[in-house]
């Protein structure tokens, strides 16, 4: 029984001194930005960058997952009637991305008017891997597949913005929008037909040298999926931490 107790304690002290210096670092960070400054937009712009380097580790005593790489166990898209023209469902299940370590946060806005925050960040390189399941009409066919993909992209940026819903604790709604893509390798299994290596390989070749020409039409859905995944992963993280505790107004 003593034995516990002093396990206890030991461990109890541990996440109390843990904890403390997490809040000495958050508030070196953030406390030098002040809400009514008007260099506010700009020492934020910073903060965040100062913050990369919690994304591999994130922070456990405020429930902040890792963001690099950070997860997503499940992700929907919809469109139309999967039985009608241009109508499909496209699951992504597993999906890992990294590559946040190393990106800048290259503009950030606040809007108060809006209760939302709007910041641009750059990547030099993200890359994604998952587990897809699509189903849907093409060409007259009902057609289904699923397998394994991943994606490398180059030179690339996209805006942000993040809305709660209410009062502190409220919802977060989170809208992503990409900005550029200055390269990009894709693989997806069985998107030709499964298990015939040479027709997926083509497909494959076809997507990496063709893929800017498809890109504007593809770019909503891409929004799409992004957004309803960072809406679930920014709601886990950061939808009860006190920022308030640690940004002065004055």
């Amino acid at each position: 029984m003593e034995r516990r107790l002093v396990l206890l304690t030991v461990l109890l002290c541990h996440l109390i001194t843990t904890t403390v210096r997490c809040d000495e670092e958050f508030s070196r960070i953030l406390s030098r930005c002040h809400k009514n400054a008007p260099d506010f937009d700009d020492c934020m712009k910073g903060a965040f960058n100062d913050l990369r380097a919690y994304f591999p580790t994130g922070v456990p005593e405020y429930n902040i997952a890792p963001f690099d790489p950070h997860h997503s166990d499940y992700v929907e898209q919809r469109r139309g009637d999967r039985s009608g023209l241009g109508g499909f469902s496209l699951i992504l299940r597993n999906v890992s991305e990294y590559g946040w370590a190393h990106s800048e946060v290259t503009k950030y806005r606040t809007d108060k008017a809006n209760n939302r925050i709007v910041y641009t960040q750059h990547f030099p390189e993200k890359s994604l891997e998952g587990f897809y399941e699509f189903s849907g009409m093409l060409l007259g066919k009902n057609v289904k597949r699923q397998g394994a993909w991943n994606m490398t992209l180059y030179d690339y940026s996209q805006t942000t913005s993040v809305r709660r819903i209410g009062e502190p604790g409220g919802l977060l709604k989170v809208h992503v929008e990409v900005d550029r893509i200055g390269g990009m390798e894709m693989h997806v299994g069985n998107i030709l037909n499964e298990g015939r290596t040479v027709l997926n390989s083509l497909a494959d070749n076809v997507i990496n040298t063709s893929w800017k020409l498809g890109f504007p039409f593809i770019k909503p859905l891409i929004n799409d999926l992004v957004s309803t995944a960072f809406t679930d992963i920014f709601n886990e993280s950061f939808r009860n931490f006190p920022f308030d505790n640690f940004i002065r107004d004055s």
